[in-house]
């Protein structure tokens, strides 16, 4: 008994360790129940959340809509977003940025920055030597980078859903394009860390779409696979997707649907902007061509005339959707001019002609890269607004040959609506119905490597090798390892993109820097140094491909193994206790764990590596790349935890190998199959072969970023501080703004009230026009001054205001409550008396109620009476400018009081439990004899007649009336009135013999 209670005390540690565990994940959930997503479109977003009682919601913007415009407008003391800047667009076109995430990841002699010079050339863009990138020049004091004004409006989205949830929220999943390469993912992380957010994911947008598209037809998906084409033509660029959904095994859920994307297309400049400009350049060319012989100015060098033309664009576009043709009309286009035009959509067709044949260019890349026909496509749906141009659609349908086009999908919200139920799936604070995503990487990434090798005796040359990381279309998020085993000292290895010869040259151009990183190690010799007499397993690097497509170099390490002698009598405390907590969590000590008990790391972290096979490109290489990943374009099976792959993977190798003695493979069998019955200490000595150490010491990296520098920590912090007093700035302004309306309503409505019957009733004239003459003056100063005056000054200006009038309010507001009040009162009064009354009818057997209760309710009840007369009458006495003596809140306090008193008795009343009835004989009631104490009623049980002493009593009905005639067979209670029943029968002072049950 004593071991099973010393065998149990660890599991109740351990049971109170996942409680306090559990307890802090429940606390740190305490402050996260919201999360959002923001679907960051070219031209406008959709920001969603899911809260408790919220399962998935379209978030509404100030104006109540559904979709913000991405538009920030930056001037010296103020900031506009969405609507409210796009409005001011017009006003003021050079402090207005749109479009802006098309400089995001740039650097300033990428393509891209010149088209957007030619898009909008009322901005000015500055150059930044130390990054190579541009930022906007709003003022000589004003000027951003595109990182910082993308993070402004990630706050002003964040500040829409934490009001339209009523909490806080930080972590969000962002939608980005799936064409998006490192650096500009990079970038939208580095926004969102300035705006305070915590990234819980960057999800492509069309995977997010095919997630929303999957998760409201899971019914529909099962274990045959089907194919589904999204083809997406937003405002500012076009992704076609193919995806597959079919239900897989998992091993924790077991059957759930799952989506894989197998291929991608996409052109980064077709969308409905480039026909919006297309647009724009034609009403321009119109509005010259009517103003020709005016010697009037080209229109294109008014940037306010260019902002209203592409407005005028967009309605068009839209319009001509639908009908053959519209009427452009802008009033006062420039110099007061007002425009007007027609136009057909045979002709926005004719402009639009080149950008409509390059509709199906996404479609043929995204077949290319899924090594798939059309035939295999089942359904081809639309996503996107500038889908929804007839002539998109009708080149598209050509391209795929489908009889129609999917339209089954909310083409504005999909994208946004999957990326919140991602952001529920991955949050701690809810449980979503699990759906496998299996999303692909567009760019292969690979590592580049020069050493030396000798071709021929004493002739050393130096080769350069190539070892692809992470495949064109191979899943994420992924891990991999690759062992460098020719190197004994400090060397570098480069992180490049792999082949983007589907690309093609203008593509590459915008795509800029091919080369990634710079990897140089420190540390490698001393390693070496460390541990002479250990053989080098090689120089190990650790890559983690995340959720968000970002790619890190977690750590880099040298790994070191020898053999030794493991004797029992060398085994330590420590090590026992270790291995029998690792026993108690682990169920059981297998061999794989015993052999690497010793090593300072675990060797699951390698297990990628050593579990992978070598491509055959690699073969030709011995050792140099042993353990690289392989390059399979075929999907791997689901990730497992990495205990499990790194275990399977040493012994696969160690198998391999042939390194494990034949020796061992008796010991472990007698080891797992022999639980608690240890062999002798000289067998154990005698069988117990030589098992492997591993060391493991950490090597120094130094990351040399070649696509595009991060932001320092200090320059990051310096940009989150400069938002941060940015939105402090703008927070006062509106607290100032409130203040300032605040004191503007009170003056128009105090003079307005200053007219009003029941307000000259309760007021002389002088007090009218005293206040007048305030209200008056706080007028002036607040037309003349009120710019210039703070928020303290506004709020005390509106205080010294109440303060004045707030006896005449007072005195209006009491003669308003006087009728209801002084009703109520009347009201209790009166039921209170009547109920007083009914109770001292109860009869002296049934009452329920003693004497100094009554008399007490009785005393409350004519004390209000009398304060309520007296106080009405002193009240009529005064004359209506005065301070009244009858106030509502002393009405309210003499109710409660009353009320407080009735509501003890009523409650008392509805609780007790009616007395019984007994009777004699001759069916009167008995009376109680004179000479009975009460302990000897108390302690008499008598029956009634016909029944004898061991019956048992009877219970008592649930309810008699009183007054009423019992029935044959009377219910007995011990102690209670009953008991004086046939007190007659039996002799005074004789007592019946109680039974032990009756007692």
């Amino acid at each position: 008994m004593a071991a099973t209670v010393r065998r149990q005390r660890p599991r109740r540690l351990a049971c109170w360790a996942l409680m306090a565990v559990l307890l802090a994940d429940l606390l740190a959930l305490s402050d996260t129940l919201a999360v959002m997503s923001v679907d960051l479109g070219s031209e406008s977003m959709k920001v969603a959340i899911v809260k408790p009682g919220v399962p998935m919601e379209i978030v509404l913007n100030k104006e109540s809509r559904r979709k913000t415009p991405v538009t920030v407008t930056l001037k010296e003391n103020e900031r506009f977003f969405g609507d409210s800047a796009a409005s001011m667009a017009i006003k003021n076109p050079k402090a207005t940025l749109r479009y802006f995430q098309h400089l995001l990841g740039k650097q300033e002699n990428n393509p891209h920055v010149a088209l957007y010079r030619a898009r909008f050339p009322e901005h000015e863009l500055g150059f930044d030597p130390q990054r190579q990138t541009v930022y906007f020049q709003i003022s000589p004091q004003l000027q951003f980078s595109p990182e910082e004004v993308l993070s402004m409006l990630l706050n002003y989205s964040r500040s829409l859903a934490e009001d339209f949830a009523e909490q806080p929220i930080k972590d969000a999943v962002i939608t980005v394009p799936a064409f998006f390469n490192q650096a500009e993912r990079r970038a939208v992380l580095q926004a969102a860390r300035m705006a305070g957010l915590k990234v819980l994911q960057l999800i492509n947008d069309n995977t997010a779409t095919a997630l929303s598209y999957g998760v409201f037809r899971r019914k529909d998906i099962n274990s045959t696979a089907q194919n589904i084409m999204f083809y997406d033509m937003g405002a500012g660029s076009t992704v076609c997707t193919i995806v597959t959904y079919q239900t897989v095994k998992t091993k924790d859920a077991g059957m759930q649907p799952q989506l894989q994307i197998r291929g991608v297309g996409f052109d980064r400049t077709l969308g409905g902007l480039e026909m919006e400009l297309r647009l724009r350049e034609h009403l321009a060319g119109i509005f010259n061509e009517q103003r020709k012989g005016q010697r009037a100015k080209d229109v294109r060098e008014n940037p306010r005339a260019m902002a209203k033309l592409l407005r005028e664009a967009n309605r068009l576009k839209t319009i001509l959707s639908a009908n053959a043709d519209h009427m452009a009309q802008i009033e006062g286009l420039m110099d007061d001019v007002d425009f007007k035009a027609k136009v057909t959509r045979a002709e926005f067709e004719e402009l639009c002609a080149d950008l409509f044949e390059r509709v199906p260019g996404p479609v043929q890349q995204a077949l290319q890269s899924a090594e798939m026909k059309l035939d295999e496509i089942e359904q081809v749906i639309l996503v996107g607004g500038a889908t929804r141009v007839p002539k998109v659609q009708e080149v598209l349908l050509k391209a795929v040959g489908k009889e129609e086009l999917g339209k089954n999908i909310n083409a504005d919200e999909a994208a946004a609506m999957g990326a919140v139920y991602q952001a529920a799936a991955l949050s701690k604070a809810f449980k979503v119905k699990p759906f496998v995503v299996r999303d692909a990487a567009i760019y292969p990434i690979l590592v580049e490597f020069t050493r030396e090798v000798e071709e021929e005796p004493g002739v050393r040359s130096l080769k350069h090798n190539k070892r692809v990381l992470f495949c064109r279309m191979g899943p994420y998020p992924q891990r991999k390892v690759i062992t460098f085993n020719r190197y004994n000292h400090d060397f570098n290895f480069h992180i490049n993109y792999g082949d983007l010869g589907f690309l093609g040259p203008e593509d590459l151009r915008v795509f800029g820097s091919q080369n990634l990183t710079t990897v140089k190690l420190k540390g490698v010799g001393e390693s070496f140094k460390k541990y002479p007499d250990y053989e080098s397993k090689g120089i190990k690097a650790h890559f983690n491909l995340d959720e968000s497509g970002v790619l890190s170099l977690d750590r880099v390490e040298s790994v070191f193994e020898t053999l030794v002698e493991d004797s029992p009598e060398e085994e330590s405390t420590l090590t026992k206790l270790g291995n029998t907590i690792s026993s108690l969590f682990g169920g059981g000590t297998t061999q794989d764990t015993k052999e690497n008990g010793t090593d300072t790391v675990q060797e699951e972290e390698e297990g990628p590596a050593e579990g992978s096979k070598a491509e055959p490109g690699e073969q030709a290489e011995p050792r140099e790349e042993a353990e690289a990943p392989t390059d399979d374009t075929s999907p791997p099976p689901p990730p497992e935890p990495k205990g499990d792959a790194a275990s399977e993977g040493e012994k696969a190798a160690e198998k391999d190998k042939g390194e494990k003695p034949e020796a061992q493979k008796p010991s472990e069998k007698g080891e797992a199959g022999a639980e608690g019955v240890p062999p002798a200490p000289e067998e154990e000595k005698k069988q117990k072969p030589a098992r492997k150490q591993r060391m493991v010491e950490e090597i120094g990296v130094e990351l040399v970023v070649l696509d595009l520098p991060d932001l320092r920590q200090d320059e990051l912090a310096r940009s989150a501080q400069k938002l941060q007093d940015l939105t402090l700035r703008d927070l006062e302004k509106q607290e100032r703004e409130k203040a300032a309306n605040s004191l503007e309503a009170f003056i128009f409505e105090t003079q307005d009230k200053l007219y009003q019957p029941e307000y000259q009733e309760v007021s002389t004239e002088e007090q009218r026009e005293d206040i007048s003459g305030r209200l008056h003056a706080a007028s002036t100063w607040l037309e003349d001054e009120g710019f210039g005056a703070t928020t303290v000054m506004l709020k005390e200006k509106l205080a010294e205001l109440r303060k004045l009038c707030q006896g005449l309010f007072f005195r209006v507001e009491e003669r308003k409550k006087w009728p209801e009040r002084l009703s109520a009162l009347d009201n209790l009064l009166n039921h209170s008396s009547m109920f007083l009354t009914g109770a001292r009818l109860i009869p002296e057997m049934d009452q329920i109620f003693t004497e100094v209760e009554m008399t007490t309710l009785e005393k409350v009840i004519n004390e209000t009476w009398a304060w309520k007369n007296a106080t009405v009458a002193e009240q009529a006495k005064l004359p209506a400018t005065e301070k009244p003596v009858l106030l509502s809140k002393d009405i309210e306090a003499k109710m409660m009081a009353l009320d407080r008193e009735v509501q003890y008795l009523l409650n008392k009343a509805k609780f007790a439990k009616p007395r019984p009835r007994p009777k004699d004989k001759n069916g009167t009631r008995a009376e109680p004899p004179l000479n009975a104490s009460a302990s000897d009623q108390g302690d008499k049980v008598i029956p009634p007649a016909g029944q004898t002493e061991d019956a048992k009593p009877i219970s008592e009905p649930e309810q008699e009336t009183p007054g009423s005639e019992p029935a044959d067979s009377e219910p007995l209670e011990l102690g209670g009135p009953a008991a004086e029943s046939e007190q007659k029968e039996q002799p005074t002072g004789q007592k019946p013999t109680l039974k032990n049950d009756e007692l």
